[in-house]
């Protein structure tokens, strides 16, 4: 039976896996007020009706949601339910999704409060005056930024279970300052650190509690060297084999005193985040991205080769005047540096992100409901978007999943996004899928379209997918043969002749 709590801090989480950082911030910083609050996490998988029901279960009488692209849906579901239910239960939403009025998703209107931006201060604030009975004047609050050292942080929060079954984020550093226009880290002034004696003390604790993966969210964790310096300084004193740390690295800044400590950690200890997002100068230039193309190709090509780090990279496609042709050339610029991982991303319309700007002189069309994705612009058809879907779906299963690294070679050719993209659509021609594809059955499509469409030697094609299923560990043997002969892709086949293999 649960008990009761007059303040509920809440939201939907994309998986399990994950953790509400922001919301344990919250509870951190509520001052007098902790006592009466709990803090209890869903998934968007989670059925609304099971949720409301969880949550009144507590007695609340206030309720902070927070809000974000992937969870918007679904808490307006479980917000409207709420409000039909237990009406006199006061709402308050934070988060991105409903920090730039006036673009609002609509479920700002069935809340009772809206907290804007920073929300440590003004939620503890609003939550004294609601407990004793006084109202604010508005419904929408602009939140103010605490000073980083004044904030209470919040890793102690983080429970047994969180550590033994869930990501465990941190950060060293607030704000960004680069203006990309894609993000909306391109509002924030600059980059604001945590005192750092204070927090490697706070990593201490958790290292001493049994955290190995910890995961930073600073969006610029090399933006300042010697602060990136004692921090790797500290995991080295305590590496263990099962240590791993996730860091989001600017690409073209890693001087040598940084290569130097980084050159120290093992194998598999570390995890790069690292924001391509496009090598068209033109481009940066237009989204106000400073990026020096060449540094990072450098960088890159160093890590991948003088150290352990696991490299995922990160492309948008869609980008204002971007261009198939375009996102082609920086994939393959992209993938001739051998990262581990390639994310495909499609851009998508952030609320209050400077971007927005291009949506009438670029023809950006995005979909209206979440993620809100790019439909269509002035240079990308619909069905071009609908392509390049499928292949970052496809890339995902086979050329970031590292079940095919025996096989991807011959998949990708000379001209890899073009060569890849051919397999995108005669897998599609013959599926009609971009889910639910069995591993076995990946494996036996791959080898079709190798022999039958890109004109590969069945033996050659055969020989390296044998070493790819042998690692992937599963039983039996595809049945390449009777597959080689069936589901011929229905005519007309790809777009034009440019999109088909380049031998």
């Amino acid at each position: 039976m649960s008990t009761s709590a007059s303040i509920l801090l809440t939201t939907l989480n994309a998986r399990f896996m994950h953790t509400a950082f922001g919301l344990r911030y919250l509870y951190a910083n509520l001052g007098d007020c902790q006592s009466a609050a709990e803090l209890v996490e869903f998934t968007i998988q989670e059925q609304p009706l099971n949720i409301v029901e969880k949550l009144l279960s507590y007695q609340p009488r206030i309720i902070g949601f927070s809000v974000y692209i992937w969870n918007v849906s679904e808490i307006e579901a479980v917000v409207a339910i709420l409000k039909s239910v237990a009406p006199d239960i006061q709402l308050v939403l934070g988060g991105p999704e409903v920090s730039h009025s006036p673009d609002l998703p609509a479920v700002c209107e069935l809340a009772d409060y809206i907290i804007a931006g920073p929300g440590e201060q003004d939620f503890r604030e609003l939550c004294q005056q609601l407990l004793q009975g006084e109202r604010p004047n508005g419904k929408y609050i602009e939140g103010r930024a605490t000073p980083l050292e004044k904030l209470v942080l919040p890793y102690r929060f983080y429970n047994d279970d969180d550590i033994r079954n869930r990501l465990i984020y941190v950060e060293a550093s607030r704000g960004c300052p680069f203006k990309c226009e894609f993000c909306l880290s391109a509002l924030d002034k600059t980059a604001t650190a945590f005192p750092l004696d204070d927090f490697l003390l706070e990593m201490e604790q958790l290292w001493q509690r049994g955290v190995r993966n910890f995961k930073f969210i600073d969006r610029t964790f090399n933006l300042k060297v010697s602060t990136s310096i004692a921090i790797l300084e500290f995991f080295l004193q305590r590496m263990s084999d099962d240590l791993y740390l996730h860091f989001e690295v600017v690409p073209d800044n890693l001087p040598d005193k940084l290569k130097t400590v980084l050159q120290r950690f093992p194998p598999n200890s570390l995890q790069f985040e690292i924001g391509i997002q496009t090598f068209d100068s033109d481009i940066q230039q237009r989204i106000s991205r400073k990026q020096n193309n060449d540094k990072s190709k450098d960088n890159i090509r160093w890590l991948r080769e003088h150290s352990g780090a696991h490299l995922h990279t990160d492309l948008i496609f869609g980008l204002p005047g971007d261009t198939l042709e375009n996102f082609a050339d920086s994939f393959d610029q992209l993938i001739a540096l051998n990262p581990h991982e390639i994310q495909v991303g499609i851009l998508k319309r952030l609320r209050g992100a400077p971007l927005n700007r291009h949506n009438i002189p670029s023809e950006l069309r995005f979909n209206p409901l979440p993620p809100y994705n790019l439909l269509s612009s002035r240079e990308i058809d619909f069905v071009t978007m609908q392509r390049v879907n499928r292949f970052a779906r496809y890339w995902d299963l086979i050329g970031n999943s590292g079940r095919f690294l025996n096989t991807l070679p011959l998949l990708l050719g000379e001209t890899p996004f073009w060569c890849f993209m051919t397999l995108t659509d005669c897998i599609y021609q013959r599926t009609g899928q971009t889910a639910s594809i069995a591993l076995k059955r990946l494996f036996e499509l791959v080898y079709v379209v190798l022999t039958d469409d890109m004109q590969q030697p069945a033996d050659i094609v055969k020989a390296h997918l044998r070493l790819d299923y042998a690692r992937a560990g599963l039983k039996g043997q595809p049945d390449y043969e009777s597959l080689s002969t069936l589901n011929k892709p229905a005519k007309p086949g790809v777009a034009n002749k440019r999109q088909q293999f380049h031998a």
